[in-house]
This record gives structure tokens, C-alpha cells and sequence, in this order.
């Protein structure tokens, strides 16, 4: 007779299995991570090795432990690192300071069970404080461009026994114009060293990095490289809106079934805090994330809407990147993005690690042409999107809105890590800068 089985489909294998040690197994355990994702299952076997790669994969496919994990286990126990002694022998560079702090919260929790010293380094912040971390001793540092070139240049940051050199989400490193103080802070590095760089794109002057500095990498992608750019779990929904309607669309759509927590993007930083005030007004609990709130307002907005003090988060794209949040639901583009992968990132922040999603593109009238082009870049099949209103049936319908939605939805509330004050939203370039000091004495 013919076998009838069924076969389960084969799971993929956990930390253990890849030969990651146990310390770093049990603490990632204890917080319920125990199986890889695609990108980690291929680049971690080959990173605990000690060999350079670049890996491949669109945001939220668990790139920080992918990197982060084979970095612990190898500063931890490989013989090929010295023995640690208060000097860093790992440095991860990510492009924002949002990024540098979920990264070092995500390393923290994984090294829980090790004695490594972990510390996050980036602009904005006093220069006291991370001078007295390191000071302390430092193993495992993360951090922005230019902070970390601005210690090291110092004589602050010794670099000197740097065995690993991660960056991550190169190619908006890229965008964001970091590529000569990257080019700097590699050159400060001596051999042997391990690199790994992380990247959702692969533009041709990140290969031309990759190929000048790193040692023979091995590319690996966690998918086909025909493949979507965006995930299959992210339900997309693109209209035209009038722009004196958006907001009244926004308050309706934030008023849909099964609505958790939503990243709301704009292109500048005025509009920003705009609609975060609309909204606040209109009784929604709401924090901001723009360039001209300072560092501890917007680290405040953050926690507040990781922790889910707040579910609605605005944001321009620079101050979003870094935004690392699993259990995202919406993501609303209220105004539509310069360009393609700009769109690509913004929607990759739902839909992620399996979970369902669903992106809104509000087009305004005089933003079909953006729109055309990343419709055509990216495959989409809507060239030209239906016109919606907030008082439209299709789009109640397509977003499961309540036919009672209303425009508010209670009393007016304060946008959240916004003072009334103005003391705490100067530009980062009041920040306290101490005078130049000579290079640490270690004991």
C-alpha cells in the first residue's frame, strides 16, 4: 500500500544545535528565543568560524542575532581573541542612535549569563558618561559613525585590539553619508580581523567596501535574490487622499480592527510633529520621533512605545531607522517616500518575524509620481491608485474600520516624551562637549 503519512514540515534548528555556547543559549532561552531564523541559521555556523561575510535580508528577519550571537559566543570563548581585559575586542556600527541602542539592549540580553562589558556609544548623549564606561572597561562596544570616530580620534576609544568589526544595515549607512568615517574607523583596526556586514540592499558601493577591506568574504542572502523586496505577511493598501483629508483618514484608520501598535511615517520632520499634535488632540495616545526633538525626548517616545505605554509612534524616516519592534501591526506612510527603498524599509517594519501586517500608503494628489516610480521599481501592480476618503466605503471595508469611527476619540492628551517645556528638545550640538583630554591610563 502507499504511504499515506503526512510529513510535518522540518523545523528549523535552535542556538544549541549550532554549536552556540550554553551560557548565551540559556540567556536567549529565557527570553523564549530558542530556534533561528533563515538568516541565522546560514550565517551563523560560518560566523563562529571566524570568517568575513555579508549577509543578505530584508528588515525584521533577525539580522542583530545573526551577527550578534557568533560575536558573543567568539569574544566570550574562541581562542583566536585575547583574553579580555577592560579594551574592546568587538565593535558594531549601526547608522542611528535608535539602532545602536536596540542592538546593545538585544547583545545585553544574550551576554546576561557571560562576563562580558557591554557598552552603547553614540551622539547626543554627554560625553561623560561613555567616557567613564569605558574607563571601566569595555568589551563589546556598539555605536554611531561619529561619536565612535570622534573617541577613537581622541585618544579616548582604543581600537587596538579590535578582533571583530560588525556593520549593520550598511547600505543606510550609506544613504546617510557615513561611508568616509566608516572608511576611518576600518582603517584604525589591525589584522587579523573578523568582518561581518549586515544589509537589507546590496548598493555597488557597498560591494566595492566589501571587496577593498574585507577578506574574501561569503555573501549570503536568506532568500532568492528574485524574491519580494517586501514581506508576503504585509497586507498593502495604497489610495490616493486628498492632503486636508489625511488626517481625518488617519484617525479612522487608527480606529481599525485588530489595530496594535503603528508606525506613522513622514518625509519631514515639521509634518512629523504635526500629526502627532493632530492626533494627540483627537484623544490618541501618541508619542514623536523626529530630527528636531533632542535625544532624550525621543529615547522616552521609544521605550514608551516599545513597552506599549503608547501604541502610535510618528516618525521621519532617519529618526526611524533603528525602530526594532517585532509585534508592529500598521504601518501608515502619510506622506508617500522619496523613493522605492525608502518604501521598503517603512513597510518592513510590520509584517515581521512571521506575523501578519498591513501598510497604508496615503498618495497625495501631488505625489503620483513618486509613487509611479516605486510602483514600477517594485512590481506592485497599482499604478494608479482609487481615490479614498475618509468617508468612503472601500475604505472601511478594505481596512475593517467600524462604521462608528469618529474623528476624536476622547479628551485631548499631551504627545507623548514631548515636553511642554522646550529645555529637553535642543539640537544635539548643545550638547555638553568636554575639552580635549590625553589617552586613558589603564591599570
Amino acid at each position: 500500500m502507499p504511504d499515506r503519512s503526512v510529513q510535518q514540515p522540518q523545523q528549523p534548528p535552535t542556538f544549541a544545535e549550532l554549536g552556540v555556547a550554553a551560557e548565551i543559549v540559556g540567556a536567549l532561552a529565557d527570553n523564549g528565543i530558542e530556534r533561528v531564523f533563515s538568516i541565522q541559521e546560514l550565517t551563523l555556523p560560518i560566523a563562529l568560524t571566524g570568517r568575513d561575510l555579508i549577509g543578505q535580508a530584508r528588515t525584521g528577519m533577525g539580522k542583530t542575532f545573526a551577527f550578534g550571537v557568533p560575536l558573543l559566543d567568539r569574544v566570550f570563548d574562541d581562542a583566536a581573541i585575547e583574553e579580555l581585559d577592560g579594551t574592546p575586542r568587538a565593535l558594531v556600527v549601526t547608522p542611528t542612535r535608535e539602532l545602536a541602542v536596540q542592538v546593545g539592549e538585544d547583545l545585553t540580553l544574550a551576554a546576561k549569563n557571560t562576563p562580558i562589558r557591554l557598552s552603547t556609544i553614540y551622539g547626543g548623549r554627554p560625553y561623560d558618561e561613555q567616557l567613564a564606561a569605558l574607563n571601566d572597561g569595555v568589551d563589546v562596544v556598539v555605536g554611531t559613525p561619529g561619536r565612535l570616530l570622534d573617541l577613537h580620534q581622541r585618544g579616548d576609544l582604543d581600537l587596538s585590539h579590535v578582533a571583530i568589526l560588525v556593520l549593520d544595515e550598511a547600505d543606510e549607512m550609506l544613504d546617510l553619508g557615513f561611508l568616509p568615517d566608516i572608511q576611518k574607523l576600518w582603517a584604525a583596526l589591525h589584522q587579523p580581523l573578523q568582518t561581518m556586514l549586515f544589509s537589507a540592499t546590496m548598493p555597488g558601493q557597498i560591494l566595492t567596501l566589501a571587496r577593498s577591506m574585507m577578506n574574501k568574504p561569503l555573501h549570503i542572502r536568506a532568500e532568492a535574490t528574485e524574491s519580494s523586496q517586501v514581506h508576503d505577511t504585509t497586507k498593502q493598501v495604497v489610495f490616493c487622499s486628498h492632503k486636508m483629508d489625511k488626517p481625518e483618514v488617519t484617525a479612522r484608520i487608527l480606529q481599525a480592527d485588530g489595530r496594535g501598535k503603528t508606525i506613522i511615517f513622514t518625509r519631514t520632520k515639521r509634518t512629523a510633529a504635526d500629526v502627532a499634535e493632530d492626533l494627540a488632540g483627537r484623544g490618541f495616545p501618541v508619542g514623536s520621533v523626529h530630527g528636531d526633538l533632542g535625544q532624550e525626548a525621543r529615547e522616552r517616545s521609544l521605550e514608551a512605545f516599545r513597552n506599549g505605554t503608547v501604541e502610535i509612534l510618528v516618525a521621519t524616516d532617519v529618526a526611524a531607522r533603528g525602530i526594532d519592534v517585532d509585534d508592529v501591526t500598521h504601518v501608515i506612510n502619510y506622506q508617500t517616500p522619496d523613493d522605492p527603498m525608502t518604501y521598503v524599509h517603512r513597510i518592513g517594519r510590520t509584517g515581521r518575524a512571521g506575523r501578519t501586517g498591513t501598510a497604508v500608503t496615503l498618495v497625495g494628489f501631488d505625489e503620483g509620481a513618486k509613487w509611479k516610480l516605486i510602483n514600477d521599481e517594485l512590481s506592485l501592480d497599482t499604478p494608479e491608485p482609487p481615490t479614498w476618503f475618509s468617508t468612503s466605503p472601500e475604505l472601511r471595508d478594505t481596512l475593517d474600520i467600524p462604521e462608528d469611527a469618529r474623528s476624536n476619540v476622547g479628551p485631548a492628551r499631551p504627545v507623548h516624551g514631548v515636553r511642554k517645556k522646550r529645555g529637553d528638545s535642543r539640537p544635539d550640538r548643545n550638547q555638553s562637549r568636554p575639552r580635549s583630554r590625553s589617552k586613558r591610563r589603564r591599570r
